[in-house]
């Protein structure tokens, strides 16, 4: 193998990792933007494998997991929405295992203004997720989260919430 061809695998490499780190910030945008399109685009079409722990479940398909995000990323109560989220993700760990599948590991950091029940919750998430080609991009086929630790603090009744996303 070349110089040239060695070098050609490392770019490649390197652009495909780069892709699937937006990819992953893509999707999280997409949830704190309440962007069904964008999230549903993230995972494979068909047979996709998501545990996202005791809160929201398992999937084995994207549509049951994108009806259940529509149902509560979407909620809204007398014209304001009901849940604002920000998720922060960091630590990427990307192994390309060929050029179609790749693993990946991820720390978020995720913050909630629960108007429901007039919470602040926080939370650490680790990530370990499978992604594939398909139809030319790389898309999210399992992920599996692991909680590391969380915070409920009572929101203030003097607290001033944005409107958050306009969609």
């Amino acid at each position: 193998m070349t110089d040239i061809d060695q070098l050609a695998r490392r770019l490649a490499r390197l652009e495909a990792i780069q892709a699937i780190e937006r990819l992953k910030y893509r999707y999280w945008r997409a949830c704190d933007r309440k962007d069904v399109d964008t999230f549903r685009d993230c995972f494979v079409k068909e047979g996709a494998d998501i545990d996202y722990g005791p809160g929201l479940g398992g999937f084995t398909d994207r549509e049951p997991l994108v009806e259940l995000y529509t149902r509560l990323a979407r909620r809204r109560d007398e014209g304001h929405w009901v849940y604002h989220d920000i998720h922060h993700g960091h630590h990427p760990d990307i192994e390309l295992v060929d050029d179609r599948t790749a693993t990946g590991s991820w720390t978020l950091s995720f913050m909630r203004v629960n108007l429901e029940v007039k919470m602040i919750e926080q939370a650490s998430i680790e990530y370990r997720d499978t992604y594939v080609i398909e139809d030319g991009s790389w898309k999210i086929q399992k992920s599996h989260v692991t909680p590391l630790t969380g915070l409920s603090i009572p929101l203030s009744e003097q607290a001033k919430i944005a409107p958050g996303p306009a969609v």
